[in-house]
């Protein structure tokens, strides 16, 4: 058995969610569209080896994200057991209607905590953005599907350098007075740091943000993921995304790494006697076996190790 010994801290949580993003915030990056079927089979091998919570797709304009314009044929192609979260990202009322035609049950959307990047990401101001969002929180609500909402740029932006706390609080907070039912809080380059996380989770607590609202979303571009994970479990945060393999990055970030690996997170977590219900070493097969059908080996250094022990064996 591959596993971490279990050493748990003063601090760990007894479950933790893995909110799996590698559908779509890891393959939107890839420069290599892959088959509908094989999508299909990826997010089918991740609920096989335990992921319970998973962002299926994105409904965006195919010209903006080539690698996501097969979402309905994927929706329609998946039949997924009832204790699955699946979510899908809506950009406005247009994708909110798309994914509402799926019996779709949860959504996301996605804002900015500065205003180079909402243009760059939403091509409109932050202003424009909460006002193409409003509609979407309220038609969503009225139809009883839950609403997540990311923050990105919370930690730093390629453009505009430090962030604000304040300017991430005042982002989140909008949101949430939406009808946002979480936040998921984005170090979106890679850039932060335990003690910026700790800040920053305090000043959203001040501000009337409880924890269980929140989720993180770290990119390893710094080798700084996990210490920062540890940091928001400290605060109390219990939902963490993560995407197999190590997925991703941001197609309108050039500097934005890859996302925080979840095998590499679930190292951490079990080796910390967290119970997250997913199968490490079945999670790392899949992940070996989409970096083959994408044509690369994975960037986790978890699923190389695991793989290695596996041959050994």
């Amino acid at each position: 058995m591959i596993e971490p010994d279990i050493y748990p801290a003063p601090w760990s949580p007894e479950q933790v969610t893995v909110y799996e993003v590698g559908p779509r915030d890891g393959l939107q990056n890839e420069s290599r569209s892959l088959d509908v079927g094989v999508k299909a089979a990826f997010i089918e091998r991740l609920i096989a080896a335990g992921v319970r919570a998973i962002e299926l797709t994105s409904m965006v304009r195919p010209d903006r994200v080539p690698q996501l314009a097969d979402a309905e044929a994927l929706l329609q192609r998946l039949r997924l057991p009832s204790d699955v979260r699946a979510v899908v990202l809506v950009p406005n009322r247009r994708g909110l209607e798309r994914a509402m035609a799926f019996g779709v049950r949860e959504i996301a959307i996605f804002a900015s905590a500065t205003e180079t990047f909402s243009h760059r990401n939403l091509g409109r101001s932050i202003d424009d953005a909460f006002r193409m969002f409003e509609p979407v929180v309220s038609d969503a609500n009225e139809a009883k599907i839950t609403v997540r909402a990311y923050v990105s740029m919370c930690f730093g932006d390629p453009w505009e350098g430090k962030v604000p706390i304040s300017r991430v609080v005042a982002a989140s907070r909008r949101l949430l007075d939406l009808g946002c039912h979480e936040l998921s809080i984005g170090d979106t380059i890679g850039t932060g740091t335990p003690g910026h996380v700790r800040a920053l989770i305090d000043a959203l607590v001040d501000e009337g943000v409880k924890t269980e609202q929140l989720a993180v979303h770290f990119h390893d571009t710094y080798g700084q993921a996990l210490a920062n994970t540890a940091a928001a479990l400290q605060m109390g945060v219990r939902t963490v995304d993560s995407a197999a393999g190590g997925l991703g990055g941001c197609p309108f970030a050039r500097s934005a790494t890859g996302n925080l690996a979840t095998e590499e997170l679930l190292w951490e977590l079990h080796g910390l006697g967290v119970d997250t219900g997913i199968d490490l070493v079945e999670l790392a097969r899949t992940s070996e076996w989409l970096a083959a059908e994408l044509g690369r080996p994975s960037p986790s250094r978890a699923v190389r190790a695991i793989a290695s022990r596996l041959a050994e064996s």
